[in-house]
């Protein structure tokens, strides 16, 4: 027969455990999406910045870019195998017509511009931001990131990884398709 301490022994252990498997497995019962980073700025407005034009230096950008009409920013980088693959589909929206800014991140520019004219380039306008501060202040955690921006330059929403039919279809798209 067992006793009271042995008993113990064998069922806080298993106690804990079932504590902690409830605790881990929560959010994938609630359905939530691990690949969804919320971002602390949805609803606020892109935040203030000078960065180059990635093909001409002497051209600068602040964030005045982001009013007038809604539009997507691309994180993208040429270090970024995800990208490469996220790129024939941007090229897709480009054409047509979404209005899309990429801000090229932490990245070598002569590789930046190659890719560019390689692999031809879906933005109306190409930021450069070589030490990743506007990624920074944005909260990006790597590329590709796309934030979906109203005409009034608040960000509506956040997508970390690639877009591709599928995202666009069956997230993004109603989304882009209310904001003004």
């Amino acid at each position: 027969m067992l006793n009271k301490r042995r008993v113990l022994t064998l069922l806080v252990p298993f106690i804990i455990f079932i504590i902690g498997a409830v605790l881990l497995a929560t959010p994938l019962l609630k359905g939530s999406d691990p690949s969804k980073l919320d971002s602390a700025l949805v609803g606020q407005a892109v935040p203030a910045f000078t960065l180059q034009d990635i093909y001409d230096e002497n051209k600068q950008y602040d964030a005045s870019i982001f009013k007038g009409q809604k539009m997507l920013l691309n994180v993208w980088a040429t270090w970024c195998p995800t990208c490469y693959a996220e790129h024939t589909y941007l090229n897709k929206l480009a054409k047509q017509g979404l209005y899309i800014v990429g801000m090229n991140y932490k990245d070598d520019r002569k590789k930046a511009i190659r890719w560019l004219n390689d692999l031809n380039d879906p933005y109306q306008i190409s930021l450069f931001d070589q030490n990743g501060m506007l990624g920074m202040d944005l909260g990006v955690y790597g590329a590709p990131e796309t934030f979906l921006i109203d005409s009034k330059g608040i960000i509506q929403y956040r997508h970390v990884g690639d877009l591709n039919d599928k995202v666009w279809n069956n997230k993004l798209l109603a989304i882009y398709e209310g904001m003004e």
